[in-house]
């Protein structure tokens, strides 16, 4: 169904501030979105609607968890297009509560494109079933990673699959001026380490929370003492900080770390990467966000995810938070320091085409949204 001028364009994803990587995928979503069709009417799915609209004033939000189908038919009634945005969403026990709205849609021939979805682990039945036979009827499949294609693969889709990469990469950084920082309890002229950490959860199981916090206490102290750092726990969502607390518990040289605690944008995180002299995490979009900026940085691949943005990047990752082995790691962290300068112009490099990568997203959008309008200039002349 058609309004106005422009086509309406659902998105669904995980939305609505509970993760700042989720939040930087919608932002580069819309944004790309906008360029591609100024005058589109875009409807958000969120888990907190007032969150989205207050953040992103141009488009409208509303709710999809505990809606009832006839309340989203309601919505996707209006739509000519629907988006499942960006983000790993597709993966065991979650995918079908996202796909639940997906069949509402395609029941009433609404169009579905996946954009730069992040997909895996999948090995249960019913969300393996689900996403194939899903996305079996999609009219185009792109996927953020390699690891995704695969599983989606292994899961019997046959449809054509394109890689593309994060939309997160579409973003550009705000200025986060130094005198936040002072705000923030970071002092002046020290060297300054930024550190991710992350909860357990689904999407990392096998962590040990306290032998984790321990070894990522190694990792500053190291840090503290090797180039006389400052270290900044950077939470990509609440239960970080919590985390973070953990870590830092463990530290001796805990007086040289400091927690971030302002509620700040994707565009103002990704500005302030730019004041880090090294990045070490495990939050897939802090590591994003540190490549994006030029900042040196070491994964600690606790998902697939991680692994495979390493492996894009040429950038070396030890799978040693899962087994607590902090040799190598150390080892590691130290070389990066010593040879950052020698990494940066392959890196950057690399970053660089993983960019247009995200871009080759809009490509595949755009032949969708081309097709779209012109059905839609038909109607309304007819």
């Amino acid at each position: 169904m058609t309004h106005g001028a422009g086509l309406t364009i659902g998105v669904l994803g995980s939305y609505g501030g509970r993760n700042l990587g989720d939040e930087a995928i919608l932002t580069g979503l819309l944004a790309d979105l906008r360029e591609q069709e100024p005058n589109a009417r875009i409807i958000v799915f969120s888990r907190n609607p007032e969150h989205t609209r207050v953040a992103h004033p141009d488009v409208e939000a509303v709710p999809w968890e505990g809606v009832s189908r006839t309340d989203s038919a309601l919505v996707l009634a209006q739509l000519d297009l629907l988006i499942l945005g960006g983000g790993g969403i597709l993966y065991d026990r979650e995918a079908r509560r996202y796909l639940r709205v997906v069949r509402v849609a395609q029941e009433r021939g609404l169009p579905l494109l996946t954009y730069a979805v992040g997909v895996g682990p999948l090995s249960d039945s019913v969300d393996t079933g689900m996403v194939r036979e899903t996305l079996a009827s999609a009219v185009q499949v792109t996927v953020r990673d390699q690891e995704s294609r695969m599983v989606l693969e292994e899961a019997g889709l046959l449809n054509p699959i394109t890689v593309t990469a994060d939309p997160a990469f579409l973003l550009q950084p705000e200025d986060f001026p130094a005198e936040l920082l002072r705000e923030e309890g970071v002092p002046a002229g020290k060297r300054l380490v930024g550190i991710s950490v992350r909860e357990p959860g689904r999407a990392a199981e096998r962590l040990d929370v306290d032998g984790y916090h321990r070894l990522l206490a190694q990792i500053g102290d190291f840090l503290v003492h090797r180039i006389d750092a400052y270290v900044l726990f950077v939470p990509m969502e609440r239960d970080d900080i919590r985390h973070s607390h953990g870590v830092l518990s463990h530290m001796i040289a805990a007086e040289r770390g400091r927690i971030l605690h302002g509620t700040y944008s994707p565009e103002q995180v990704l500005g302030l990467m730019r004041h880090f002299d090294l990045a070490v995490g495990m939050r897939l979009h802090f590591l994003i966000f540190a490549a994006m900026v030029g900042t040196p940085f070491l994964p600690l691949p606790y998902a697939g995810k991680v692994f495979d943005l390493a492996q894009r990047l040429g950038v070396p990752a030890l799978r040693g938070v899962e087994r607590e082995v902090e040799g190598p790691l150390l080892a590691e962290v130290d070389r990066l320091w010593d040879e950052r300068e020698q990494r940066a112009a392959a890196t950057a490099r690399r970053v660089a085409h993983v960019c247009d990568e995200a871009r080759g997203t809009s490509q595949v959008t755009r032949a969708v949204l081309e097709s779209l309008r012109a059905r839609h200039l038909t109607q309304v002349n007819a």
